[in-house]
């Protein structure tokens, strides 16, 4: 975002996607990043180039185009002649690795990304490369190919920002966690996201407020004094979930999802169609259920209780709900008029307790 805000004060930004560098994979602190086949990277490429041209509208370039007719011989007499070994070995990316080796595949990646530099100076007069505090090594050798080519005097300049982390230090993504938030709404939807945001930590959502929302400084002041004073109302938590769902999916989305929170939280499942009801429960357990079999059989059969007595005791004692409607009759049995969209009965026991019920 912080490309959006320099857009919105005048400049030019210009997205980088990484067609060649992605091809071989910057160095990781502790191991080799597996290779990626080349159909995944230019699947990603095209869905990258369309996400960053339909969300923000900025000039999107691809490295590959610059590195391709690149050979050899012509990159070790160009470029690796502006590359003293002693230099890359001290930077910090390549120093954490030398213990557990590090391959020359991985060492080259340094040089090809300063190269990408050089490039776009030359070709669009780019001269601020802004990235994570991480390719702080890389962007300023960057800059020193840059000067080392064009002269000392020429005027370029690296900008770095903090690293968006988890309370525990971890990064954002895949590779880091095994879980990401996807920008294509396909992958994490705008109900999904709003689960992620709304649960965000007390410690770090001031953070992500900053970083992730185009708020005024005096908005999130507010809300940090809410969070401070009354944190179970979830104040700043529900303005980020607003603020980055309506950037990146638009006002109608923001709206569904707090449509379908709401209704999960009051149990009123009514208004919710077959797909949103889907997407809410995708990851509850399933159970199978038959039509005409008695609830109080059901809760035992299906283990929501662990014994007949168990389910009576959650029936009579109005801990047992069919789609929100609670239920306190021990021989209630279930029909098609529990079903919800013809499909799912949507069983609850307890304060939150959600279990999924598809006929046999």
């Amino acid at each position: 975002l912080i490309s959006k805000r320099l857009a919105d004060r005048g400049h030019k930004p210009i997205l980088l996607i990484g067609g060649a560098t992605g091809r071989i994979g910057d160095p990781r602190p502790t191991t080799e990043r597996e290779m990626k086949s080349i159909e995944e990277i230019e699947h990603n490429i095209k869905g990258l180039t369309k996400q960053a041209e339909d969300l923000f509208g900025f000039e999107v370039v691809n490295n590959y185009d610059w590195s391709k007719d690149i050979n050899f011989i012509d990159f070790l007499r160009d470029y690796g002649k502006y590359f003293n070994i002693n230099y890359m070995l001290d930077k910090d990316i390549i120093r954490r690795r030398l213990e557990t080796g590090i391959t020359y595949t991985e060492f080259s990646y340094m040089i090809l990304q300063s190269i990408d530099y050089l490039k776009l100076y030359e070709k669009y007069n780019c001269t601020l490369q802004i990235g994570g505090q991480d390719q702080w090594g890389n962007i300023t050798s960057g800059l020193e190919l840059i000067r080392k080519v064009h002269g000392v005097d020429t005027n370029c300049y690296g900008l770095t920002m903090p690293l968006i982390t988890r309370a525990d230090g971890t990064k954002f993504g895949k590779s880091e966690t095994g879980e990401s938030l996807w920008l294509d709404i396909e992958k994490t939807s705008s109900y999904q996201m709003y689960q992620y945001f709304i649960n965000a930590e007390d410690e770090k959502v001031i953070e992500y407020l900053k970083k992730l929302t185009f708020l005024s400084r005096e908005e999130i002041e507010e809300l940090e004094v809410s969070l401070n004073n009354e944190p179970e109302k979830r104040m700043a938590q529900k303005a980020l979930a607003r603020e980055v769902i309506t950037f990146i999916h638009g006002k109608e989305e923001y709206e569904k999802a707090l449509r379908m929170t709401n209704a999960l939280f009051s149990s009123s499942f009514n208004e919710l169609n077959l797909e949103e009801i889907e997407e809410i429960f995708k990851n509850y357990d399933k159970i199978e259920v038959e039509l005409g079999s008695n609830l109080l059989q059901m809760l035992q059969d299906t283990k929501i209780a662990s014994s007949k007595r168990e389910a009576r005791e959650y029936i009579t004692g109005n801990a047992i709900a069919i789609n929100g409607e609670k239920i306190n009759d021990i021989d209630y049995i279930l029909s098609d008029k529990d079903l919800m969209h013809g499909k799912y009965i949507i069983i609850k026991r307890g304060k939150k307790n959600y279990y999924i019920g598809k006929i046999k």
